[in-house]
């Protein structure tokens, strides 16, 4: 008895992983305002409303991706766009997608969209204790050309450093 020869993507393999397929990398609208806000509430703390997500989801110069798996939010991205330049505004991936390619996945795809509209440089701010993320930008190429001081505050009301970090599209 032999048994048929095939090749997984790696891209198949961490979607198998994750629960998240390729295809369900998709532009985000106001419907998703409430999913929003409850992932990035469970991802930072201290969210942004739904209200404030409907209100920037409607304006015509932000750009916003999502990751669903099955009927539930896995992850999302969202941008404000300035003439040919970007700011990521926040990105989160839900706890139990972590550490799977998903982040790296969602900004590609992101940064792929936001090409497309002309941005030649994207912009965004990251705590810089936050290894995680500081390894997903350097691994898509985000380099650091600003420090903000005192930016983030944590419990002890002491402010982390944030570090400005920029990709070029072109």
């Amino acid at each position: 008895m032999t048994f048929p020869f095939f090749v997984i993507s790696p891209w198949a393999w961490l979607s198998w992983l994750s629960g998240v397929s390729a295809s369900s990398v998709s532009p985000a609208g106001t419907r998703d305002a409430e999913q929003f806000a409850s992932l990035h509430a469970a991802a930072f703390g201290r969210g942004w409303s739904s209200e404030e997500f409907e209100r920037l989801l409607i304006e015509h110069n932000v750009v916003a991706d999502r990751a669903m798996s099955g009927p539930r939010l896995a992850g999302f991205v969202i941008s404000r766009l300035a003439a040919d330049q970007a700011e990521i505004l926040s990105i989160a991936v839900a706890a139990h997608h972590r550490g799977r390619g998903l982040g790296r996945k969602l900004l590609d795809v992101h940064l792929r969209r936001l090409a497309i509209y002309g941005i030649t440089s994207v912009f965004l701010e990251v705590d810089e204790r936050n290894t995680p993320a500081r390894r997903l930008y350097a691994g898509l190429r985000f380099r650091e050309v600003g420090r903000r001081d005192s930016y983030y505050a944590d419990a002890g009301n002491e402010g982390g450093t944030a570090l400005v970090l920029r990709h070029d599209l072109t």
